[in-house]
C-alpha cells in the first residue's frame, strides 16, 4: 500500500449507543487518519437485525455529530448491500473456495476444532447450513502499530453466511474495506485475533490487505469490556467535551487543562497535530471514573 493516500473508517453495530469504550475507537481512528492528512469514513454495520436495538443507527450518527466526529462522505450501511456479499460468495464458491457446512458449534468443539471433509463430500445445498470459507492451517505475519510483529494461525474455516441465512461481518467487513478503498484500520484489540482471517479473505478475493492498530479496551471494574451487554452507559452527548478529554487522556494524548472549556471542534483542533501513536499505552484497562454517560 506504499504511497497510498490513507483511508480510515469506523465501523459500529448498531446494538445499542456509544458508549465511552466506542468513543476511544471513533476518535483514535479519527485522530490517525486526520493526522495522516486521510480520509475517515463511516459505515453502519447492520447486518445482525435479531441483535439491533431500533433507533440505534441514528442515535450513534447523533453522538459521533455532537463530538465533532464527522466522516467523509455518505455513510454506508451494510443492510443495503446484501446483493453484493451474495454475488462475492457466489463467485468465491464458484472457485472452490466456499462450501456449505451444518456443523453445530457443540460437534465443532467436540472435535477440538472444524473438520471440512464431511461438509465437502455434500452435493446439493443442505438445508439450514452455513457456508465456510476454506482457509484452517495457513498463517499470517503482520506488524500491528500498537502492539508489533503477530504471527496468527487460523485455526477454524470462518463462517461468511450464517446457518440462519445473515451474512457474517468476516465476509462483510472485507468486502466493504475493498469497496471503500481502505488503508488502514484503527479499531478495539479485541477484534486483533480476528486480523490473520480477514487478512487471508482480502488475498483470497485479489487484494493486499490494510495496516492495521488495534486500540485499548477500556474496561468496567470487574474487568470486562465495555459494551452493551455489560451495562456500560451511553455517552451523555450534552458534555462533549469532558468525553473527548477524556478519551484523549485514555489514549495517552494528554491534552491542556486550558481545553476543558473548549468546544469539541476546538479540542479535536488541538488532538490533530499533537497525535501521537507511540504514546498510547496498548493494555486493556480501567476506564476513568469520571466519564459523563447515561443509562
Amino acid at each position: 500500500m506504499k504511497g497510498q493516500r490513507y483511508i480510515g473508517r469506523f465501523a459500529p453495530s448498531p446494538s445499542g449507543p456509544l458508549h465511552f469504550g466506542s468513543l476511544v475507537a471513533a476518535l483514535g481512528s479519527y485522530l490517525d487518519a486526520r493526522a495522516h492528512d486521510g480520509t475517515w469514513l463511516v459505515r453502519m454495520e447492520d447486518l445482525d437485525p435479531p441483535r439491533e436495538e431500533p433507533g440505534a443507527a441514528g442515535r450513534i450518527l447523533a453522538s459521533l455529530e455532537a463530538h465533532g466526529l464527522q466522516g467523509d462522505g455518505p455513510v454506508m450501511y451494510q443492510s443495503q448491500r446484501l446483493d453484493i456479499y451474495e454475488d462475492v460468495l457466489d463467485k468465491l464458491q464458484a472457485r472452490g473456495l466456499v462450501y456449505h457446512c451444518q456443523c453445530t458449534r457443540a460437534q465443532i468443539r467436540a472435535a477440538g476444532g472444524h473438520d471440512d471433509r464431511g461438509c465437502r463430500t455434500q452435493g446439493a445445498e443442505p438445508e439450514g447450513a452455513a457456508r465456510r470459507l476454506a482457509q484452517a492451517g495457513r498463517e499470517y505475519r503482520f506488524d500491528d502499530i500498537w502492539h508489533g510483529h503477530q504471527v496468527q494461525s487460523i485455526r477454524e474455516d470462518s463462517i461468511l453466511k450464517r446457518r440462519d441465512g445473515l451474512h457474517a461481518y468476516q465476509l462483510a467487513v472485507v468486502v466493504d474495506d475493498i469497496a471503500q478503498g481502505v488503508t488502514h484500520i484503527v479499531r478495539g484489540a479485541d477484534l486483533l485475533e480476528t486480523t490473520a482471517t480477514q487478512m487471508d479473505l482480502f488475498r483470497q478475493l485479489g487484494h493486499s490487505e490494510p495496516h492495521y492498530g488495534h486500540l485499548p479496551l477500556a474496561m468496567n471494574r470487574e474487568g470486562q469490556k465495555l459494551s452493551k451487554q455489560n451495562h456500560a452507559p451511553a455517552l451523555d452527548d450534552g458534555q462533549p467535551t469532558h468525553n473527548l478529554c477524556r478519551a484523549l487522556e485514555f489514549l495517552g494524548q494528554e491534552p491542556p487543562a486550558s481545553l476543558a472549556t473548549a468546544t469539541p471542534t476546538e479540542v479535536l483542533a488541538w488532538a490533530i497535530p499533537n497525535w501521537q501513536r507511540d504514546t498510547v499505552n496498548a493494555h486493556n484497562r480501567e476506564a476513568p471514573g469520571t466519564i459523563a454517560g447515561t443509562h
